[in-house]
């Protein structure tokens, strides 16, 4: 099933999620759910409260579908260790057409836990790294444009209600 995307300004986005606590088959058609919602939005990752269900999983394949080996599930994860800087524009998939260049670390050690609740670590560069903190920050009801100027995000503010008000959003 694909979930509608849920836009910036739903409350659902800016509240930290519940922990995921039953690891069962509705869990997994969940998650079989969000990666077909997310390739159908064209992401590389994908956060649960961005489809409107508040709890700490999101889903992630930085290749886009060429390797299904680097489909990742995150279940509760916690950032461990980041390093380095890395900076390149980054959207989202709840505020759709903007993207604005935003600093991250380079290097990110995520521990999470996988489809059948079991913990693990795992260390990503770059997009990966990048992916780990977006999802997780989402997570956290936390939008990349927190990392943005004031004004920058003030403009994409004022965008997005004209649009809200066109009908267009």
């Amino acid at each position: 099933m694909i979930y509608p995307i849920v836009k910036f300004g739903n409350p659902v986005l800016e509240k930290p999620a519940d922990p995921v606590t039953v690891f069962d088959a509705d869990l997994k058609k969940l998650v079989a759910d969000m990666f077909e919602s997310m390739y159908e939005a064209h992401g590389v990752g994908l956060a649960a409260p961005q489809i409107g269900i508040s709890k700490r999983l999101a889903v992630i394949d930085v290749t886009f579908q060429e390797d299904p080996d680097a489909q990742l599930v995150l279940a509760n994860p916690e950032i461990l260790h980041t390093e380095g800087k890395h900076t390149q524009p980054e959207g989202c998939l709840s505020i759709p057409e903007f993207r604005e260049e935003v600093t991250r670390p380079r290097k990110v050690t995520i521990r999470a836990q996988d489809i059948n609740g079991k913990w693990f670590e795992k260390t990503g560069e770059e997009l990966l790294a990048r992916a780990f903190l977006h999802e997780t920050e989402h997570l956290n009801g936390k939008l990349y444009i927190s990392h943005i100027s004031s004004l920058k995000r003030d403009l994409i503010k004022r965008k997005i209600r004209k649009l809200l008000k066109a009908g267009a959003w």
